[in-house]
């Protein structure tokens, strides 16, 4: 799974260098589409914390999260059922 690199805790992402961008993007756009369509509004920024903790609730047990030197942008997830 790939989603915007972020922390779940907003003083974590005061350093990220596209922050600024990304919680203007949340707020106009994923948020408001997200809850006018009955969805969680969690927004652009939700984080991986938040995304880890959903990926346990559908079952998965094994949960990486990767990052590629350069890419501020994106949080790489590999997610399984393990044995």
């Amino acid at each position: 799974m790939l989603d915007i690199r972020a922390s779940s805790l907003l003083e974590k992402n005061m350093i990220h260098p596209l922050g600024p961008f990304l919680y203007t993007i949340s707020c106009n756009h994923c948020m408001t589409v997200s809850l006018a369509n009955d969805g969680a509004g969690l927004g652009t920024m939700w984080g991986e914390q938040v995304a880890s903790q959903m990926l346990r609730e559908a079952g998965f047990t094994l949960i990486e999260v990767k990052h590629v030197k350069g890419d501020v942008t994106n949080s790489y997830y590999v997610a399984s059922r393990g044995a």
